[in-house]
């Protein structure tokens, strides 16, 4: 380190010496900061001082008074930000003013985020009570849950809502990817180090996102580390949706989580004898609200402004011909016999149809407008 350092970089180095620092985790970093204001005050306490911290153990005050623990610990620190430059990313530290408000006030916050992609979002989340939703459900969604998360998550964004995911397969990709196409701004929230998109196939989505993490480079996406990516999502919003998910499921969590830090819940029902509608079911029983579009969700936080209707894209060619003749339910086959066009053809159409989110790929391999 040069004597050149910015204070700025100082307390990001204290801060990832914290986060590597061995039995503290967020629950006592965030006591620490609480107490001291800084990482780097923390270090600089005396031991007289870290025991007035109630958070702290018998463990946690030898970490952090051992010389030989501290050295170690600010080492990882400073390859994790040579790590963290050579993907692109950036480390947020909890004294950091972009560090979301709304995140810093759950009960156990992450002590750093990585962020990658349009760090502007995260001036969106400077309140309290931030202009965000986030949005959840199972990754093997209904046709008739995507198109609503379609809808729900586009009328949202046009709203000048945030939308607030976890990028994973399903309701989670809709809902990022209608919130971008509709013009607005969505984050997800990984459970794994920012230098890896899971799932791989949504890279290209995640390059029109911003990217948040609260694990370092590296990390792999382990199970247990989901539970805490899903605290993230609640943490950064006002409020969650659960569209579909089974009782137990990740969105659950989500939802469990974001009643613990006196979030709203909103809940999509579904036929009693589904089981992803277990989940939403449950919640609406439980008193979460019933969720019949992103009006409810406006009135609710009283934001204002009205939902603005989606607008229908321009069809040419051979998508103006397919999805004129997509009157219900049809095979590919009835759409070769309506069209005259041959099977490749409307394959393609289908396919660009289904990206612009006006045809739905539906279970038997029938297809119908969304």
């Amino acid at each position: 380190m040069t004597s050149s350092a910015t204070p700025a970089h100082l307390e990001l180095r204290a801060s990832l010496a914290l986060f590597f620092m061995p039995n503290l985790g967020p629950v006592r970093v965030k006591a620490l900061l609480e107490q001291f204001s800084t990482a780097e005050h923390v270090f600089k306490a005396s031991l007289n001082e870290l025991r007035g911290v109630a958070a702290l153990e018998a463990l946690s005050l030898s970490s952090l008074t051992s010389s030989t623990v501290r050295e170690t610990a600010f080492a990882r620190g400073d390859t994790e930000l040579e790590r963290a430059g050579k993907v692109g990313a950036q480390i947020i530290g909890f004294s950091n003013a972009a560090y979301p408000e709304a995140l810093k006030a759950i009960f156990d916050p992450p002590p750093l985020l990585w962020v990658r992609g349009d760090l502007s979002a995260l001036e969106l989340l400077t309140s309290p009570t931030p202009r965000a939703i986030g949005v959840v459900g199972t990754r093997k969604c209904s046709p008739h849950a995507r198109a609503f998360t379609v809808a729900l998550a586009g009328d949202l964004a046009r709203a000048g809502v945030m939308v607030v995911s976890g990028l994973a397969r399903g309701i989670d990709t809709a809902a990022h990817v209608a919130a971008v196409d509709a013009g607005g701004v969505s984050i997800a929230v990984l459970g794994c180090g920012i230098d890896t998109i899971y799932p791989s196939e949504n890279r290209g989505i995640a390059e029109r996102l911003t990217v948040v993490s609260g694990y370092a480079i590296g990390t792999p996406p382990a199970a247990h580390n989901f539970p805490a990516r899903n605290r993230i999502i609640a943490g950064l919003s006002s409020g969650v949706v659960v569209v579909e998910g089974d009782i137990g499921s990740g969105s659950l969590i989500t939802a469990v989580a974001a009643l613990e830090n006196g979030r709203t819940v909103f809940a999509v029902p579904g036929r009693p004898n589904d089981p992803n509608a277990r989940g939403p079911n449950r919640l609406i029983k439980d008193g979460a609200a019933l969720l019949e579009g992103a009006n409810d969700i406006l009135e609710e936080f009283r934001w204002g402004g009205a939902v603005q209707k989606a607008v229908m894209p321009t069809l040419i060619g051979d998508e103006a011909l397919v999805y004129a003749a997509l009157e219900g339910e049809l095979l590919l086959d009835d759409l070769v016999l309506r069209t005259a066009l041959s099977g490749p053809q409307i394959t393609v159409a289908l396919m660009m149809l289904t990206l612009k989110n006006v045809v739905l790929e539906l279970p038997g391999g029938r297809y119908s407008r969304g």
